[in-house]
């Protein structure tokens, strides 16, 4: 675990030495430009993010990516798609596809504000009752832009049930989101 965080603390700080100009311009940007970014996930929701858990011999995990076009300057039109599951200690390994769309708006071109509609299908994304997940995401974060087409987004994002059947509680969470910008 310490290789693991000593790495990250490498590659952040190779980035912080070869970080270009703040003033971008807005160049990344732009209308008619492309994003792919993938972002740290959460195991309590139906997601297009990247995660690994493992607890008591019990394995979840998750990849996606989102994509988006920016129709004009600063807002991006957004879509997203991801596969999970968990392989529990004992039993059979289930599985979920989720999906997302959205929008992101870049506030002077570095603070990105989502707003997103999220839900997942299949066995491991229903609850005891059958029911799967649907969520509306808010957030905002910080574009920290490391070289022309490249940035990370930490941010906060809360996530409110909209199938009460499933949950009738929001999730607050924190991410770390990677962006190419085309």
């Amino acid at each position: 675990m310490k290789k693991l965080f000593l790495a990250a603390f490498a590659v952040f700080a190779f980035a912080s030495v070869n970080a270009q100009d703040s003033d971008n311009g807005g160049g990344q940007t732009s209308e008619g430009k492309w994003l792919i970014e993938a972002n740290t996930g959460n195991a309590m929701l139906g997601t297009t993010g990247i995660y690994f858990a493992s607890i008591d011999g019990n394995s979840s995990y998750n990849i996606g990516l989102d994509g988006g076009y920016f129709i004009m300057d600063d807002l991006a039109i957004k879509a997203g798609l991801g596969y999970g599951g968990v392989s529990p200690d004992e039993g059979d390994n289930v599985s979920s596809f989720s999906y997302r769309l959205g929008a992101k708006y870049y506030v002077k071109s570095m603070i990105p504000v989502t707003v997103d509609l999220t839900g997942a299908s299949g066995d491991g994304a229903e609850n005891g009752a059958g029911e799967t997940p649907l969520w509306l995401g808010i957030g905002a974060g910080y574009a920290w832009f490391v070289a022309d087409n490249v940035s990370i987004e930490p941010g906060l994002r809360y996530n409110l049930s909209l199938n009460e059947d499933f949950t009738d509680e929001g999730v607050f969470q924190f991410n770390v989101g990677f962006a190419l910008h085309f």
